[in-house]
């Protein structure tokens, strides 16, 4: 008994200088980008979503595409809201190309989880920021040329009301502290359970496993396992960063980790169900494996480029 007792204290130690240190690394990034996340909502959200809705006005039809994939980064709501709003604006006419672009991009980066990626380097946060844009557009023109083209649609929204406005308060301050209540609340317990996860990581699971499993030694294989472990562990963009940066201490490679960051948001769980509905079993299907097999690509590019 005496025995076990000091395992269990010795390990209780370890684990908690490990978690020390990653939350020491980390706690900024997550604090600054529930900061900005709320800042946003205040401020821009309605800028961002009135430009969004208005964009098959604004601008021509080439440029409309970018636009909304951009609007789509810097727009602060999650899956859940972005669904009603694009079901809000396909009422409004807004065609179904800009808003595959604005959805796709919104999927899988806001301005907290922007935020949140600078943790992991300035390669990584930027190769984050443009593949995000480049899917959007691309999602647009793929929907614009083989469905709004031909007269057919690819979205149903059928059932979705507008998204309900939670910002009941008149004056910014208390509008400013609900929301940063609110995005605590959605992303605290995810992170702190990420920083959790990554200190057991740190301490239980060798550092030459890693870098043997998810290392660019391992070719095209790494990419694709880290491409198929997005589908099932990633639950929130904040919890996952901690993961992402023990992953790569130990040898993950730079592919790895942005397959990793594309399947995760696209293919999480919560969401799937939802768009599931949207999108029918056919289109649903489509976009499941569109997200996997860019993921896959994106990430093999990235692994082969001499600089990463």
């Amino acid at each position: 008994m005496h025995t076990l007792l000091a395992i269990l204290q010795r390990e209780t130690v370890y684990l908690w200088a490990y978690f020390d240190i990653q939350l020491r690394q980390i706690f900024g990034y997550w604090v600054l980008g529930m900061v900005l996340g709320s800042l946003v909502s205040v401020f821009a959200k309605e800028w961002v979503h009135g430009t969004a809705e208005k964009a098959g006005e604004r601008f021509p039809r080439w440029l409309g595409i970018p636009v909304a994939s951009l609007l789509g980064i810097a727009s602060p709501l999650c899956l859940y809201g972005t669904i009603p709003l694009c079901a809000a604006f396909s009422r409004k006419g807004l065609q179904e190309d800009f808003l595959a672009a604005f959805m796709v991009s919104s999927i899988l980066l806001n301005p907290q989880l922007l935020l949140y990626s600078s943790a992991l380097g300035g390669f990584l946060l930027a190769t984050r920021v443009v593949a995000t844009f480049l899917w959007g557009v691309l999602a647009g023109l793929l929907v614009r040329f083989f469905y709004t083209a031909r007269g057919k649609s690819f979205f149903s929204f059928q059932g979705f009301a507008p998204p309900a406005n939670r910002d009941v308060a008149t004056a910014w301050p208390k509008r400013l502290l609900f929301n940063l209540g609110r995005n605590l609340r959605a992303t605290g317990p995810w992170f702190f359970l990420g920083v959790l996860l990554s200190a057991l990581f740190q301490r239980y699971v060798p550092p030459e496993s890693v870098g043997r499993f998810l290392g660019k030694g391992n070719g095209g294989f790494g990419v694709l396992m880290a491409s198929a472990m997005g589908v099932p562990l990633y639950v929130c963009g904040g919890g996952t960063i901690p993961l992402i940066l023990q992953g790569l201490a130990e040898g993950m490679s730079p592919g790895a980790a942005v397959a990793f960051m594309i399947t995760g948001p696209a293919t999480k769980i919560t969401n799937l169900g939802a768009l599931k509905i949207v999108l029918g079993a056919k289109h649903f299907a489509l976009y499941f494996l569109s997200f996997l097999l860019f993921s896959l690509l994106l990430g093999w590019v990235v692994n082969l480029l001499p600089f990463s």
